[in-house]
């Protein structure tokens, strides 16, 4: 099983002067000692208008300082969002080749459509658009890599024969990812050939059936790129410490504070109509997360908190459930970042 840093790059009040810049200048020291340790991904979020939750809008920037501070750890967007107001699929394809060329061939590409109203509204997205625009969108990009010139005409983009330059140094593309919350998801995230980014926080007990609809899907699968990439990565907030009871009561209470925050991202759906597309994500905030407590995320895997002993008995119940990747995130809420490098060193070790 493969480990990956997963970021949101929180940064929660109070708020001082440069403190946007500390927190990106840790990302990026955290990031390369994960490299120097072991692990195998580097991933964030795109996001945007999140103030406290995720402070990451413009990834690719980010990406690019990365890929020269690092050696080997691959590079992930997580996920760069395709609806058209966001990011025009032509500028995700050639961003990404840039970064894949940069990085020398470690970038891996995951999209996705977007959940929150803040980000909507603020882009004027259409939330009844977002899954058909991802859907077109997502068949394009791999095209753009592989075929000189490229055109397209679809439902919501029209390109005349262009050459989509530069063309990223793995070959035939780097690997294609896609956000998965919802069991239908799964589901077409194998048809599609794509990898899985599975962001709910559920545990490692809601992924039997999860995974074993992608892999079913696999067996007929019809790729939107030139190969499958058959791997599912699950998200898990993680701190690592020698005394296990420390580790649970530091670490508790920002995993709380990820979780309490990440509800709060779907208040504004209330009194909207709820396109069926997004009905899922909005209902499962108020049936499977309201009320926890640090306890119960620790108790189904949410949380992998501990002593490097408890992390490794939470590492492979994910392994059983058949996940290839864990995204660590390592940075919740207001976690220090001396206790977020010990922890890097000790899951390295």
């Amino acid at each position: 099983m493969k480990f990956g840093m997963m970021y949101e790059i929180q940064i929660p009040e109070p708020h001082y002067p440069g403190i946007e810049r500390d927190r990106y200048h840790q990302v990026m020291a955290q990031a390369e000692l994960g490299d120097e340790v072991g692990f195998d991904y580097f991933w964030t979020v795109e996001h945007h208008f999140l103030n406290e939750f995720s402070h990451c809008s413009a990834p690719e920037v980010l990406y690019g300082a990365i890929s020269q501070r690092t050696k080997r750890i691959r590079i992930g967007h997580a996920v760069a969002l395709l609806p058209e107001q966001y990011n025009h699929p032509v500028r995700v394809a050639e961003r990404a080749a840039v970064l894949d060329i940069i990085s020398d061939g470690r970038m891996d590409l995951g999209t996705g459509r977007s959940t929150t109203l803040t980000e909507m509204d603020g882009f004027e997205v259409d939330p009844e658009q977002t899954k058909a625009q991802w859907q077109e969108a997502i068949r394009m990009i791999p095209k753009m890599w592989t075929e000189d010139p490229f055109s397209h005409q679809g439902e919501f983009f029209n390109i005349p024969p262009r050459s989509v330059i530069p063309k990223p140094v793995q070959k035939p593309h780097p690997p294609l990812w896609v956000a998965c919350s919802q069991p239908d998801s799964f589901t077409a995230a194998g048809e599609m050939g794509l990898g899985v980014l599975c962001f709910n926080l559920g545990g490692y007990g809601q992924l039997d059936e999860r995974v074993a609809a992608y892999r079913a899907a696999l067996k007929n699968a019809d790729p939107v790129g030139s190969f499958v990439n058959d791997q599912i990565a699950a998200l898990v907030i993680v701190y690592c410490n020698e005394d296990d009871e420390e580790a649970k009561r530091i670490g508790g209470p920002e995993g709380e504070w990820f979780v309490q925050n990440a509800e709060r991202l779907y208040n504004p759906w209330q009194g909207r109509d709820v396109p069926d597309s997004y009905k899922f994500a909005v209902d499962a905030i108020q049936t499977e997360r309201v009320n926890k407590v640090a306890q119960d995320h620790l108790d189904s895997g949410a949380f992998a908190m501990g002593n490097p002993d408890t992390i490794i008995e939470v590492m492979k119940k994910y392994q059983d459930a058949g996940v290839d990747q864990v995204l660590c995130f390592l940075q919740p809420g207001r976690l220090e970042h001396t206790r977020i490098m010990d922890s890097i060193k000790l899951i390295g070790k």
